[in-house]
């Protein structure tokens, strides 16, 4: 906009510095600078208490008469014309620091365009005013500009009132809709209040009432163990008595099979009988080959774990005969489990019949055995004359092989 304005031009304006560098203060400037600039830079309710503290009281004029009169007393040096220069001098510091830079009126120009068309008019006017460099070409178009500004500000400020209107409505209904919805919460909060307080009296009755139940818990416990001091050894009659009915089942289940077994029996010797030809003349059977039992089992203790407890007599027979002491444990299967580790330090050999034990109890033997390196043989088939093979493997001393064959058709018989 410089260049429709050849009086701001920098070849023809001669720069005021050369005569001052001082800052123009707003008694110097134009009559007809003082109306906009106190208008648009100050606002009423500043100016209206610079006023009130150069005068002394509370002003009863209106606004008009307000700005009016310090547009009038603005054209000279006066308090108010110095409380005025100094309150703009405070509050638009920056934007004057800003405007320190330009040199030429045509710099004071363009900053002024940029205040513009930025929207920020108020600091940039006072500051280009009372610039050295502001020739009277420069004023007149800062003071048409910010006329222009004002006419647009007062069409935004109609505009903004009809929003501010329509804001002013919308504040209303949404102040009604808050107000339902306060009701609303409070009355949400009194039922929810409401419900918390009988929750808390239930929680309260369930207290008191798992408080009572503790209480008689402890109480029958105290009256338990007053009896169980009374009766001695009640744990140990409780396991006795239990482990009698066990065994007392088991005869029962053993007297059945025995009695199937003699009934099978007869049956199959009357039928035999009835269809057996003529007996042959007897045919003398040639001598049994002889098993070899170990002799430094002599006077030794001989473990046997697991097995069918219908061979139990067979073993201990078998080992009885080479002079050894016979020892027996099931494998966990009746016996306690807690008694295997008590037999197995008394033992001096082991025998352990892996077909007819627990796993826990097999590993529990080949662990101990390989912990204290006693000799253990494993034997696989349940039977009499496994265990002779078994017992074959550690040294021998002769033992007739019909002894063995003759448990072992025994045990065959057992298993069944």
């Amino acid at each position: 906009m410089c260049d429709k304005h050849p009086s701001l031009d920098p070849a023809n304006v001669q720069f005021q510095t050369q005569h001052s560098s001082r800052r123009r203060r707003i008694w110097e400037l134009s009559r007809n600078c003082h109306c906009p600039l106190i208008g648009v830079a100050l606002p009423l309710g500043t100016l209206r208490k610079l006023v009130e503290k150069v005068t002394g009281g509370a002003l009863m004029h209106d606004d008009y008469e307000v700005h009016v009169g310090a547009v009038n007393d603005c054209t000279s040096r006066n308090r108010l014309a110095e409380a005025v220069q100094k309150e703009l001098e405070r509050r638009y510091a920056q934007v004057i620091f800003r405007f320190r830079s330009a040199r030429t009126a045509a710099q004071v120009a363009e900053l002024w365009e940029a205040a513009v068309n930025a929207g920020d008019v108020a600091g940039a006017f006072w500051a280009g005013l009372s610039h050295p460099a502001c020739v009277p070409a420069l004023e007149e178009k800062m003071c048409r500009d910010i006329h222009m500004v004002q006419h647009q500000a007062g069409a935004c400020a109609r505009a903004d009132i009809g929003k501010y209107n329509a804001l002013l409505g919308d504040k209303a209904r949404l102040e009604g809709e808050l107000a339902r919805l306060q009701a609303r919460c409070n009355t949400l909060l009194q039922e929810r209040k409401g419900d918390a307080d009988r929750f808390e009296q239930q929680l309260m009755q369930a207290r008191a009432t798992t408080i009572a139940r503790e209480t008689d818990v402890h109480n029958l416990r105290n009256e338990l163990a007053q009896l169980r001091s009374t009766i001695p050894e009640l744990e140990t009659r409780k396991r006795l008595a239990n482990q009698l009915a066990r065994m007392e089942l088991r005869e029962a289940a053993l007297r059945g099979q025995i009695a199937e077994l003699k009934a099978s029996r007869a049956e199959a010797v009357a039928r035999a009988s009835e269809a057996a030809p003529p007996a042959a003349p007897a045919v003398p059977t040639p001598a049994a080959p002889q098993v070899t039992i170990p002799i430094q089992l002599v006077n030794q203790s001989v473990l046997c774990v697991g097995g069918r407890s219908g061979n139990i007599s067979f073993y201990r027979k078998m080992v009885e005969k080479i002079g050894a002491q016979f020892a027996h444990h099931d494998g966990g299967l009746e016996d306690s489990s807690n008694q295997l580790d008590a037999s197995l330090a008394a033992a001096d050999l082991v025998i352990c019949q892996t077909g007819c034990i627990s796993h826990g109890a097999y590993w529990r033997v080949k662990e101990y055995c390989k912990r204290t390196g006693k000799r253990c043989v494993f034997v696989d088939n349940p039977s009499v004359s496994s265990l002779a093979r078994g017992l074959q493997e550690i040294g021998a001393e002769p033992v007739l092989a019909g002894q063995v064959e003759e448990a072992a058709s025994d045990s065959d018989t057992c298993k069944a």
